[in-house]
């Protein structure tokens, strides 16, 4: 017969014997949990250490263990483990200092070829150089470590966050006229009455460079049922070029008058507006809201605005500021529409389906309007 133990005996309330028996049936708990609650299940119900060990499959000292812990500070004590520190912490606050200093540099910094840090890199390069540096206890620091310390300032060299620097002084004020030029828009389309077009015509000009004409190697596979679901593409493609958008969102009907260039020079931008000058009836004044490049200011644009004088109001939007345009929105859509996944056999049929996609556009424009106005424009 085996030895009863000397321990007191442990009692569970209805409450925690449900609470422990779901812990020993689950599938999802760690095993430590799952164990020691059958441990804590089987010692209220009186039985004998060696009965529980041969249940349970854990070591004697173990069972006593979380025996004692129930006992000591309640049954729930007896899952868990409880953190200690053996020792006093050697890594020495100067140590750490000189860490979060390591972090906020870049390897390159240091003579190595990466751009960031990665933690086992600086954990490496840590060791190799923390007795240099006056930090022997960093000697062995491993990769956790180094973690910690960098935890406690929330620091995290590995990663990016990406920023807008105002470069513009006057961003402020450009983006100001921006939004008071929108807000009249917007007015004026409220009070349309009927009117064909506004006395003065507001005009949003981009372009959008760098689209790709890429032609397949082998031909696209449809989705074939009990085959595949998605259309297939071998991953092989042949580059042939790039193209530019020109293009001028109408704010009070939603077209799109645009053009497709190889290139987008003074030459280009004056023929876009050229198409707007003609598009409008000869009363109207346009106004473009436009950006800084240098085909739309160049000598040869300022050359042909002189031509037409009173044609044309130009309204720039400050630097790094292009978000403001609503143009940009107009392209978002050619992106997530017509270009998206385009393949063509040559430039000319890339130009075409442009042309053709902002075509089936304007068959059903939509009036891109500016809605929020957080800054004092009054």
């Amino acid at each position: 017969m085996a030895r009863k133990t000397q321990r007191a005996p442990l009692t569970l309330t209805t409450d925690q014997r449900i609470k422990f028996e779901q812990i020993s049936k689950s599938r999802t708990s760690p095993l430590r949990e799952v164990q020691r609650a059958k441990i804590i299940i089987c010692y209220a119900d009186g039985l004998p250490i060696s009965q529980i060990q041969e249940q349970v499959k854990v070591s004697r000292p173990s069972i006593y263990k979380c025996i004692d812990k129930a006992l000591a500070a309640g049954p729930d004590a007896g899952l868990k483990d409880h953190y200690h520190r053996p020792f006093d912490p050697i890594i020495t606050v100067e140590a750490k200092a000189w860490v979060v200093n390591l972090a906020c540099t870049k390897p390159k910094d240091h003579g190595l070829a990466a751009e960031l840090w990665t933690l086992q890199e600086l954990a490496k390069f840590a060791r190799k150089y923390a007795s240099e540096a006056g930090h022997q206890c960093l000697s062995k620091a491993a990769k956790a470590t180094i973690w910690r310390i960098l935890s406690a300032d929330e620091i995290k060299p590995h990663k990016i966050e990406y920023y807008l620097e105002r470069r513009d002084p006057d961003f402020e004020k450009k983006m100001q006229e921006i939004l008071m030029v929108y807000r009249d828009v917007n007015l004026a389309n409220e009070n349309k009455q009927g009117k064909d077009h506004p006395s003065i015509i507001t005009v949003s000009v981009d372009e959008k460079p760098g689209v790709q004409a890429i032609q397949n190697i082998a031909p696209d596979l449809p989705p074939k049922p009990a085959k595949h679901k998605n259309v297939g593409r071998d991953y092989e493609y042949k580059r042939l070029g790039t193209v530019s958008i020109l293009a001028a969102l109408d704010l009070h009907d939603g077209k799109i008058i645009a053009q497709v260039h190889d290139r987008h020079r003074s030459c280009e931008f004056i023929e876009l507006l050229k198409e707007l000058d003609s598009y409008y009836p000869p009363e109207c004044t346009i106004r473009v809201v436009l950006d800084n490049h240098s085909a739309h200011i160049s000598k040869e644009t300022m050359k042909y605005l002189t031509s037409r004088p009173g044609r044309f109001i130009y309204v720039h939007t400050p630097k790094h500021g292009s978000w403001l345009n609503l143009i940009e929105s107009a392209f978002s859509k050619m992106a997530r529409t017509f270009l998206r996944h385009i393949r063509v056999s040559s430039k000319a049929e890339l130009k075409e389906r442009i042309l053709k996609g902002i075509e089936e556009i304007n068959s059903a424009p939509v009036v891109y309007r500016w809605k929020k106005f957080d800054l004092d424009i009054a």
